[in-house]
């Protein structure tokens, strides 16, 4: 089950676990890198123009926002697991590629719940 489904059906589950289910989300949004991936991830055609040839359908290139963040590989593909496993991006495979894009559907889930819940 993906993490935005689990957003999307906190209330039929017990509080403990939709609890820990937002301390992951808000952890994915405590760092200062992850925050900057996911600001550029919202308008890759500015922020990853060199992309272009490839296209934006299947997100951005891994390596492309390795080269933006100026980290490792490892640190990149780490900041990006958690933001995957937190629901707020999607990675999908080209051959040997992963690109990533934001779940915007879990973006407006969480703005809802900030405004009604939190």
């Amino acid at each position: 089950m993906s993490s935005l489904t689990n957003v999307l059906e906190y209330r039929e589950k017990p509080i403990y676990l939709w609890r820990m289910e937002q301390v992951e989300i808000f952890k994915a949004l405590s760092n200062k890198t992850r925050l900057q991936i996911l600001s550029w991830l919202k308008d890759p055609e500015f922020n990853f123009p060199e992309q272009v040839h490839a296209g934006y359908e299947a997100g951005v290139c891994v390596g492309q926002i390795q080269q933006k963040a100026g980290l490792t590989q490892s640190t990149v593909s780490e900041y990006l697991s958690t933001l995957q496993r937190a629901g707020l991006v999607t990675a999908s495979r080209v051959g040997q590629w992963t690109y990533y894009k934001r779940n915007e559907a879990a973006f407006a889930e969480l703005s809802k719940l900030i405004q009604t819940d939190i």
